[in-house]
């Protein structure tokens, strides 16, 4: 093996998250390098549209429970950091030019979904920005001057939002880069392979081409694969809730007249993913994102049903002239899926300087500079932010609700997609695919664990395999995990 180096910190991640950590410990003076390959292939955030919306995102499940209103209040606070947090990077990467793209969100109830999520999320956004004296503006969608949806996805009704943004997440990730450099920090062009310790001590990072790089202390921010880092800490680990990818596609177009929206458009969290989602860019190019599918492993390349899916939804809900958009990119990414659906965040219980910042799920660029600050304070000996404090690495299954809710969950989301995908069924269907599914999504929970249930879409994932199946990665994770903490 060749060393590259010692540092104070190694930073494992090249991410939003990875990146803003990396870039706020070397503005405090600790010798930092970053480690990531230059592509960035399985992040998340180069597919994000970036949008910087803690109310947008509200959904009836997250105001169910004293973790998910926390995170709630996490992302309050760190969408008031941005507009520092923008001046900061701007100063320091020596680069002015602007990272917002859009003028507040507007959130788009349309007759495309169904009552029970899509109109839920709704009142759940509003009640949420009633509780946080939140401005907003009730809106009628149609007067929107972009928006033309096929009249059968018409928008009834709508919330705008002027302070929830959006930034463009490539040339957030540019910026980083050049910061990093210009507060001389390392940048290392690899993959990690594994950490090398010593006793309960990490003393480096290796990558696949054997390089090691010598580390005082270790943070992990590797997204969806930051668990497979934790080899050499087997025992630990399976206290640690284990993480899937929540695999999603986007694109970058440019309309066929050349006109796109002033403001964020988007419909409620729904059928498990972010909603359909519009975002304008400073070069006048148009994101469109929506989706979000559960993989045991990081996915690479895009499906053509997920493309397929996206695309139709975008003409038919935003606007029938999509048609004539140009395709200028497609983009995939991994979200970091914990299986409780919260945060890992913290020091990583049994060693004496490894430390995890991931399963951050569609939250991580919009927390990235609060997190940056808070891993940087926590470093030097600081509290944990009192709203992060149980979303430590080592620990049990944080509720995402009662296994009866998380089961009624699961059965909307999924009616929900059937709406979403135009099916036509008659009115007594329904009601029989909701008892059948009801059934099927209780017995898979009880086939995992008596009492801890997984977050709905995890629920779903595993209905694609026989409960019998014991070569169900997923499955085989989640009962290992539970039984650790029974």
């Amino acid at each position: 093996m060749t060393s590259s180096g010692h540092y104070d910190v190694v930073v494992v991640g090249n991410g939003v998250v990875g990146s803003s950590i990396a870039f706020e410990l070397s503005r405090r003076g600790a010798r930092v390098a970053r480690i990531g390959e230059p592509n960035r292939k399985y992040a998340a955030s180069t597919a994000s549209g970036a949008m910087l919306g803690c109310f947008g995102e509200v959904t009836t499940s997250l105001l169910a429970t004293a973790h998910g209103r926390a995170k709630l209040a996490v992302d309050y606070e760190a969408r008031g950091m941005w507009a520092g947090w923008a001046d900061s990077l701007a100063d320091a990467a020596a680069d002015e030019r602007a990272l917002v793209t859009s003028r507040g969100t507007l959130v788009m109830l349309n007759s495309t979904g169904s009552k029970a999520v899509d109109t839920g999320n709704f009142q759940a956004i509003e009640s949420a920005l009633r509780s946080y004296e939140e401005p907003y503006e009730r809106v009628d969608p149609q007067d929107d001057a972009w928006l033309a949806p096929n009249d059968l996805h018409r928008s009834l009704m709508g919330l705008y939002i002027p302070a929830e943004r959006s930034v463009d997440s490539a040339l957030l990730l540019a910026k980083l880069d050049a910061a990093l450099r210009h507060t001389a920090g390392t940048i290392v062009d690899g993959r990690a392979r594994t950490l090398v310790t010593q006793g309960d001590r990490v003393t480096g990072v290796a990558l696949e081409d054997g390089t090691v790089v010598g580390a005082d202390t270790v943070i992990v921010a590797a997204g969806a694969t930051s668990l497979d880092l934790l080899g050499a800490f087997e025992d630990i680990a399976r206290r640690v809730p284990p993480m899937v990818s929540g695999y999603g596609v986007s694109v970058i177009v440019e309309t066929g007249d050349g006109r796109v929206p002033d403001s964020v458009l988007r419909t409620p969290n729904r059928s498990f993913a972010c909603g359909l989602h519009c975002v304008p860019r400073a070069d006048g190019s148009l994101y469109v994102g929506a989706t979000n599918i559960i993989s045991h492993d990081p996915r690479q390349y895009a499906l053509l049903s997920d493309l397929k899916f996206l695309l139709e939804c975008a003409m038919d809900q935003l606007h029938t002239g999509l048609d004539d958009a140009s395709l200028q990119k497609l983009q995939v990414g991994n979200r970091p899926i914990p299986a409780d659906g919260f945060p890992l965040f913290g020091r990583l219980d049994g060693t004496a300087n490894v430390w995890l910042a991931t399963g951050t799920y569609r939250d991580g660029l919009h927390q990235s500079p609060l997190l940056a600050q808070q891993m940087a304070d926590m470093l030097g000996g600081g509290e944990a932010h009192p709203a992060l404090r149980d979303f430590v690495p080592v620990r049990p299954p944080l509720p995402t609700g009662t296994r009866d809710e998380i089961i009624e969950t699961a059965v909307d989301h999924m009616l929900g997609t059937g709406w979403e995908s135009k099916w036509t069924v008659s009115g007594e269907w329904p009601k029989i695919l909701s008892s059948n599914l009801r059934a099927t999504y209780r017995s898979i929970a009880e086939s995992v664990h008596p009492t801890f249930t997984p977050p709905s879409e995890l629920l779903v994932e595993m209905d694609d395999v026989l409960d019998e199946d014991l070569h169900d990665p997923l499955r085989q994770a989640l009962t290992s995990y539970y039984k650790e903490w029974e």
